[in-house]
């Protein structure tokens, strides 16, 4: 299908990204690696491994298998949280990578400049309009904005809220938008607000390239939105970032974990800096089980609200050419209703 009015939308996007179509897949610990990487960025979309709490061995030796499987631009995406990140930090240093994207928390603005050094353009994660303005300030040369519909670590704010307060009303960098998208129809849309590019996960991780266990993404698959819940904090005393995941058994063993941090910190038996730590290596080690062992009831599924929209695995090819039509056609029906 030709994309002659997507064309004058996906501009913006493609001239920063590097690819023809630009819908990210985003980075999914575990899910995100090599295999599905390399096919969005074959198929003209671009991808984003994640380096998560990969060690840093394993995130170089991802880089190096990348370009065997691709000659597109991609991204790794560092999470400030984890505790490899200056780690990561380093090795990307000695190993520029074309783009950088910052996650789960607040890069530093000398770790910005630090990758911008490397000659990599970076990308940060803005969940209220405080957070993205701050970020361009430091030196982001894009925003991803993501709404709490999204999966895995989120915020409190829907994008719906954030379109109006963020992406209305800045033109300095792209603002590339994710939370709850999994239609081309929605991202005609969003194109036509502004918005540089798409981010996509849930409706990735399920791909037929997705090495995610088939115990994953059948239980992606078989969700209701209302079933992809977001964790709550008990206490300020121990901060944790919000994370969107299917509720089950593992759910329940993170709240008793909270807890039982909880009363340690009172009784002075671990600092907060460590509390959170084990926070991060549950949710770690949580994922790992879902999607690598297949274990959904233990396990942590993390997934957005879109779930409620993914019936089925498909190709990383037909999902690509899914939005990309999508997009195309509903344009087309916007200016025959505009222009009749």
């Amino acid at each position: 299908m030709t994309t002659t009015l997507s064309d004058r939308y996906f501009a913006r996007g493609r001239d920063f990204l590097g690819c023809k179509y630009p819908f990210m897949c985003g980075a999914m610990t575990w899910v995100s690696e090599p295999r599905l990487v390399s096919a969005v960025c074959n198929e003209g979309g671009f991808g984003c491994l994640a380096g998560g709490n990969s060690p840093v061995a394993i995130l170089e030796q991802q880089i190096d298998q990348m370009r065997t499987l691709t000659d597109k631009p991609f991204a790794v995406n560092l999470v400030t949280l984890a505790p490899a990140y200056r780690e990561h930090l380093e090795l990307l240093k000695r190993k520029p990578v074309p783009y950088v994207i910052f996650a789960g928390g607040f890069p530093k603005d000398h770790d910005i400049t630090m990758m911008k050094d490397t000659g990599a353009k970076v990308m940060c994660f803005a969940s209220t309009h405080s957070i993205a303005a701050r970020m361009i300030r430091w030196g982001a040369d894009a925003i991803i904005l993501e709404g709490t519909e999204a999966g895995g670590h989120i915020g409190q704010i829907t994008l719906t809220v954030l379109l109006q307060q963020v992406l209305f009303t800045t033109d300095d960098v792209p603002v590339f938008v994710a939370g709850g998208i999994t239609q081309g129809r929605m991202c005609a849309h969003l194109f036509m607000m502004g918005a540089a590019g798409v981010q996509l996960a849930t409706r990735f991780a399920v791909a037929h390239e997705s090495i995610a266990h088939d115990n994953f993404k059948d239980a992606i698959i078989r969700a209701n939105a209302r079933d992809a819940a977001a964790t709550p904090q008990f206490d300020s005393r121990l901060p944790v970032v919000s994370v969107r995941a299917l509720k089950n058994k593992g759910t329940d063993e993170f709240g008793h974990l909270q807890l039982d941090l909880l009363g340690k910190l009172e009784r002075g038996e671990v600092t907060r800096e460590a509390a959170q730590l084990q926070v991060e290596t549950f949710w770690m080690g949580a994922l790992r089980k879902a999607v690598i062992d297949g274990d959904v009831q233990r396990g942590s599924l993390m997934a957005g609200q879109s779930v409620g929209l993914v019936d089925k695995s498909e190709s990383v090819h037909d999902i690509i050419m899914d939005l990309v039509n999508g997009t195309e056609l509903e344009l087309q029906r916007v200016r025959d209703v505009l222009c009749p």
